[in-house]
């Protein structure tokens, strides 16, 4: 009687790994969405190419630079959390299968998630000093100085993250 029960909420326990299935599926939404505004940005683009500045149309770049990374992100996302908690993607050995599909632990996936934050996080500040102008007001200069403290938060994060897995695959397994 007491196995019965014991198979039964073990059984529940692991199928309720799908629960995670639909968090997934909204990330692809959100890639729609990110499509969306990258097509809209570029379009904006093209619109005033004409009268544009240079710097402006480089910050520009940046932000679709930006938008593209936070994509695909949320695809490694999407790909790797779902072979690791929910179910192996079963491709057929499709030709075009990311050779890092299915090889990506969530450690792995941990050091790209903040890889790519170190990354978007990094744009956006390249975009802030493109937009630095010789009248530069004090809460200008505030806001770009958290910028950088947020940053270099991140890089370090980023940093320990890297040696704490280093220092974990380097220890005897008990």
């Amino acid at each position: 009687m007491l196995k019965n029960i014991e198979r039964y909420l073990e059984k529940t326990i692991f199928n309720s790994r799908w629960i995670l299935a639909p968090f997934y599926l909204g990330l692809v939404f959100g890639i729609i969405l990110l499509f969306i505004k990258f097509i809209q940005k570029l379009w904006g683009m093209f619109a005033n190419i004409l009268v544009a500045s240079e710097a402006n149309v480089i910050v520009d770049i940046l932000v679709l630079v930006d938008i593209s990374l936070v994509a695909s992100l949320l695809l490694i996302i999407v790909f790797s959390g779902y072979e690791i908690f929910v179910s192996k993607i079963d491709t057929k050995d499709h030709d075009d299968r990311p050779s890092w599909m299915g090889k990506v632990d969530f450690s792995g996936l941990k050091l790209k998630v903040i890889g790519a934050i170190v990354a978007i996080s990094a744009i956006d500040l390249l975009k802030s000093f493109m937009d630095i102008t010789s009248g530069m007001s004090e809460g200008d200069a505030d806001k770009l100085m958290w910028k950088v403290i947020i940053h270099m938060t991140f890089v370090l994060s980023g940093l320990l993250f890297a040696i704490m897995d280093k220092i974990v695959g380097d220890t005897n397994k008990h």
